[in-house]
C-alpha cells in the first residue's frame, strides 16, 4: 500500500475516533474553570499530534540510531494515546447506548416524566471515561521510570534424570533479549550487570536479541557486557533482531558484513561463546553436560528459520545431559520435542512477556500468552523442559510494567 495512503487512512481513523473521545471530554470537564478547560482540551490534542506524528515520522526516523530514540518516545506517548482514548470511547459507547434506550422508551411512552436528580448519568460516564483514559498514560509512564531496569532475580531448580553426580548444585544464570539499541539508563544497565555477577553463576546462557537491529548498537556497551564472566564462560546464540532483517540495506553484501560485525564483537571483543548450530561441553573430571546453541528458529510464519539443530545437534549423542539455546520458544513444541526428545532443557527468551502484564503470586498473564502459550517461566512435557525467560532489555516501549526485567538463576539437580 502506498505510504501517504497508509498515513491518511491510520490519520483519519484516529481524528474520527478523537472527535467521539471528545464529545465526552466536553462533557467531562463542563464544570471546570476556564484555564482548566483550555488545558485538558490542549492536552487531548496535543497528544493527538504526536501520535500524527509518530506515524508520519516513522520511517524517516528509523534510518538513524538518534531518530530511533527520538521516535521510541513519541510513538510510546501515541500508543498510550490510542490505549487511553480507547477505553474513553467504551464508556462513552455504554453511554450513548443508555442515552438511546431512553430516547426509544420516552418515544414509546410520552407521558412518563423521567426525573433524576445530582450528577446526571451522561457527566458520570464522561467523568469515569476521562479518568479511565489517564490509566494507560500513567502505567505506561511509570513502567519507563520504575520498570525498565527494576531486574529481578528469579531462581530455579532443574531436576535433571541423567544429571552426573559432580554436576550436583550447578549453577547456569540466563539473560535474554538484551536489545542494546533501547537503552536510555547507563548506570541503571549497569547495575543490573553487577547484580548478574554477584550471582558467581557457573555458567552464563544468553538466549539472543544483543542488537534491536545493526550491530554499531553494541559498539558503546560491548565493554559493559563484556564484564559479564562466570567460571564456565557465558555461552550466546542469535535471535532474530540480530539478523538486521528489519531495516533496509543498500547491499545484501552490507547486510552480510554487519551480521559478522556482531558475531565478531561477541566472540573477540566480549569473550562470549557465540554458538551458530554447534555445541560445546562442559567439564567436571570425568563427567561432562553438552551445550548446544543454535540460529534463530521460529515456527511462526514472520519468524526465520535459520537454525539448524541437526548439526548443533551432532556429537552430543551420548552425552547425559543436553541443553539447548534457542532464542524462540515456538521452536520446543514444533521441533525439540517431537525429533530430539533426548534434550533435557531448552532455554529461550524472544517474547519479553510484552512488557506488560500481571504477575502476582500464582497469578501470571500477559497478552502475549494468545500468541505464544509458553511465554514466561518454566514448561514441562515428559521429561523436557523449556525456560523462557522475559528479558533483560525492551524494545519498542522503553519500559516495562508488571513483567519485569529478568536474571534467572537456575540450579541442577539430580531427579
Amino acid at each position: 500500500m502506498n505510504r501517504l495512503l497508509l498515513f491518511l487512512i491510520l490519520s483519519g481513523a484516529l481524528l474520527l475516533f478523537d472527535f467521539y473521545a471528545y464529545q465526552g471530554l466536553k462533557v467531562a470537564i463542563n464544570g471546570w474553570p476556564t484555564w482548566g478547560q483550555r488545558l485538558a482540551k490542549g492536552a487531548f490534542w496535543g497528544l493527538t499530534v504526536i501520535t500524527l506524528l509518530s506515524f508520519l515520522l516513522y520511517e524517516p526516523l528509523s534510518a538513524s540510531e538518534r531518530g530511533r530514540k527520538f521516535l521510541m518516545i513519541i510513538a510510546t506517548v501515541g500508543v498510550a494515546n490510542i490505549f487511553g482514548k480507547f477505553l474513553f470511547a467504551l464508556w462513552l459507547l455504554v453511554d450513548d447506548v443508555i442515552r438511546f434506550a431512553k430516547w426509544g422508551w420516552n418515544k414509546l411512552n410520552p407521558n412518563t416524566l423521567e426525573k433524576d436528580g445530582g450528577v446526571s448519568r451522561s457527566e458520570f460516564l464522561a467523568s469515569l471515561g476521562a479518568l479511565s483514559a489517564t490509566l494507560p498514560v500513567l502505567s505506561m509512564s511509570w513502567g519507563v521510570v520504575s520498570g525498565a531496569h527494576d531486574y529481578t532475580v528469579k531462581r530455579r531448580t532443574l531436576k535433571l534424570k541423567g544429571l552426573p553426580t559432580s554436576f550436583e548444585g550447578y549453577t547456569i544464570l540466563q539473560i535474554s533479549d538484551i536489545h542494546t539499541g533501547s537503552f536510555w539508563n547507563r548506570k541503571a544497565v549497569e547495575k543490573g550487570i553487577d547484580m548478574i555477577n554477584a550471582q558467581g553463576a557457573d555458567t552464563v546462557f544468553f538466549t539472543g536479541d544483543i542488537v534491536n537491529n545493526r550491530a554499531d548498537e553494541l559498539e558503546d556497551w560491548k565493554d559493559v557486557f563484556g564484564r559479564i564472566s562466570a567460571k564456565d564462560g557465558v555461552f550466546s546464540v542469535l535471535g532474530n533482531h540480530d539478523y538486521g532483517d528489519y531495516v533496509p540495506w543498500s547491499t545484501e553484501e552490507e547486510k552480510r558484513q554487519n551480521l559478522q560485525r556482531l558475531i565478531d564483537i561477541q566472540r573477540h571483543e566480549m569473550g562470549w561463546d557465540l554458538l551458530i548450530n554447534e555445541n560445546r561441553f562442559i567439564q567436571r573430571g570425568d563427567d561432562r553436560i553438552a551445550v548446544i546453541g543454535i540460529e534463530n528458529w521460529g515456527a511462526r510464519g514472520r519468524f526465520p528459520k535459520y537454525g539448524d539443530l541437526k548439526k548443533g545437534y551432532s556429537g552430543t549423542e551420548d552425552a547425559r545431559v543436553k541443553l539447548l539455546l534457542s532464542h524462540d520458544p515456538s521452536h520446543w513444541k514444533a521441533q525439540v520435542i517431537p525429533e530430539f526428545p533426548s534434550i533435557d532443557v531448552t532455554f529461550s527468551g524472544h517474547t519479553h512477556g510484552m512488557q506488560f502484564g500481571i504477575e502476582v503470586g500464582s497469578l501470571k498473564w500477559s497478552p502475549v500468552k494468545y500468541f505464544y502459550p509458553e511465554w514466561a517461566d518454566l514448561y514441562k512435557e515428559g521429561d523436557q523442559q523449556l525456560y523462557v525467560n522475559r528479558g533483560f532489555g525492551y524494545i519498542g516501549y522503553p519500559g516495562r510494567f508488571g513483567i519485569l526485567p529478568e536474571i534467572t538463576v537456575f540450579t541442577l539437580e539430580k531427579a
